[in-house]
């Protein structure tokens, strides 16, 4: 089957890109929001009164609807919707990197740069394909580590305000790479999302990662990929250089 594959989606979290947990930088983090919404209450204690359990209620519409909202609404409507509106509106982006950084520093996952660079020498057209909320962290992020070039389309929830597993997130990734569904993998750590999603999409293939840190999950005839891997660097014996 992978024969036949010259396109290769990628997940970001917990797949390309993996948290490492950092106390002080998390705190920091937390220290914005508070600042940016003008109160004095301890971060930490702020955050896991008010901003963890409303960010829970948005993840559940978020899912049910298949949707992202935009980072002012996520905050006016979800997170702060009893602050100010025009201060949290004018911090909205800040507080949204800030609120991803309080889950810890996100870092390429081991030998994932090198696979990646690896996969384009090939001759593998690549593409990201995330769910995340945040509209500048990852341009950053590829712009700073140079790995823009490596990827023909980025494709970001939080963009295309689509999440996984609904199928249109992709179909924007196969339109702007101008590939066949057929001959597209997709690589992701979410079998109930990344997976499902990218079947419903009609892609050709799927590999799934799981990291041995990671909790299996439940595979069912829906959600099952077609390989498994435990390192990101695993995909170079999947895919062989193109022809």
């Amino acid at each position: 089957m992978e024969q036949n594959i010259n396109t290769i989606f990628v997940d970001l979290g917990d797949t390309f890109r993996v948290i490492r947990k950092d106390p002080a930088y998390e705190l920091e983090a937390k220290t914005v929001i508070t600042r940016c919404l003008g109160t004095d209450e301890d971060p930490t204690e702020f955050y896991h009164r008010v901003i963890e359990p409303r960010y829970d209620k948005y993840r559940e519409w978020a899912l049910h609807f298949y949707c992202e909202a935009p980072v002012k609404e996520l905050w006016t409507r979800w997170l702060a919707y009893d602050f100010p509106r025009e201060r949290v509106e004018a911090a909205a982006d800040e507080m949204t990197y800030a609120y991803r950084r309080t889950k810890g520093e996100r870092v390429v996952t081991d030998g994932g740069v090198e696979t990646v660079k690896e996969l384009y020498a090939r001759g593998y057209t690549l593409a990201i394909v995330s769910d995340l909320v945040g509209t500048h962290e990852v341009d950053e992020w590829l712009d700073r580590d140079g790995l823009r070039p490596y990827f023909k389309s980025v494709q970001q929830s939080s963009v295309c305000l689509i999440r996984k597993p609904h199928p249109a997130i992709y179909y924007y990734a196969l339109e702007e790479c101008g590939a066949d569904p057929k001959r597209t993998c997709y690589v992701g750590d979410n079998l109930n999302r990344d997976i499902v999603g990218a079947k419903a999409a009609g892609l050709g293939m799927t590999v799934a990662v799981q990291y041995p840190n990671k909790k299996p999950q439940t595979v069912t005839d829906e959600n099952r990929p077609d390989r498994f891997i435990t390192h990101f660097s695993q995909l170079l014996d999947i895919f062989p250089p193109l022809r």
